[in-house]
């Protein structure tokens, strides 16, 4: 008996040493929010938020975010699938290919992609000519955030697909459904969650896009690019209302992944 509540004392100051590092940790990520609110001018907040060009930044996030993602989607998921459940030559180099944005520096990406589509690229310079420059534009925008904003779209969807039990698709084959049919009426229903709340990660990841933005398209101003021309004329103060934006819409997309997330996890329970 002395046995088991010496196991139980010390298993009990274990836990309470693991817990110290996470709690330092946790400290460490919400010290500068909480310290934010103190700082905020709230007086001002209003005639900061509610200005024009404060709106139509936001606007251009969100316009663009959202075409954005939807464009990856559609391109996306398939490559999602074939990644998850057939094997080709080159696979592993696809693989490569859609993780090398995640490590490139921004800035790098933003040159990349002036290159490319700028008034001067192999694909910008037709539209430039014909007085439809693709970057400096709300399309230069777009092109920067699904450059962004890809991999954590294909990673979460690939993720999900693998998640399939084969045995589901196994048993519509047998039943005579084609490749096609299996795609739309097996796989993509029961990793729909998974997909979702990837799309929902790669649209707050374009919404909060701002090096490779920058470089491709300082104008439309999206909000991160507004938020930098705030701090770098009036300064500091007048950049924290704009930051109230991003964090309500951060507070509320990261919610609907971590909500997808739970119901899916309670739905493969049962």
């Amino acid at each position: 008996m002395m046995m088991k509540i010496t196991m139980r004392n010390h298993g009990r100051t274990g836990l309470r040493l693991l817990m110290i590092p996470g709690i330092l940790l946790l400290l460490f990520l919400v010290s500068p929010l909480v310290y934010f609110f103190f700082q905020l001018s709230w007086s001002e907040v209003p005639g900061q938020l509610f200005n024009s060009t404060a709106l139509n930044s936001l606007l251009v996030s969100l316009l663009a975010s959202t075409l954005a993602i939807c464009v990856t989607g559609i391109l996306g998921i398939p490559l999602s699938y074939l990644l998850a459940r057939k094997e080709f030559p080159g696979r592993g180099f696809v693989t490569l290919l859609i993780y090398l944005p995640l490590v490139f520096p921004p800035v790098i990406s933003g040159i990349l992609l002036l290159l490319l589509y700028g008034p001067y690229g192999l694909i910008g310079t037709p539209f430039a000519n014909a007085g439809l420059e693709l970057d400096t534009s709300f399309t230069g925008v777009v092109l920067s955030h699904i450059f962004v904003a890809a991999p954590f779209v294909v990673i979460a969807a690939r993720s999900a697909f693998e998640a399939v039990d084969p045995a589901l698709e196994q048993v519509a084959a047998t039943l005579g459904k084609s490749s096609w049919s299996i795609f739309w009426r097996v796989n993509l229903p029961v990793a729909g969650a998974g997909i979702v709340a990837g799309l929902l990660l790669g649209w707050l990841r374009a919404l909060g896009e701002f090096g490779a933005t920058m470089i491709m398209a300082y104008h439309p101003y999206t909000l991160p690019v507004y938020i930098y021309v705030q701090l770098s004329g009036p300064g500091v103060p007048a950049t924290l209302p704009l930051a109230l934006y991003a964090l309500a819409v951060s507070v509320i997309g990261v919610g609907l992944v971590l909500w997808l997330q739970h119901t899916n996890s309670r739905q493969r329970v049962l």
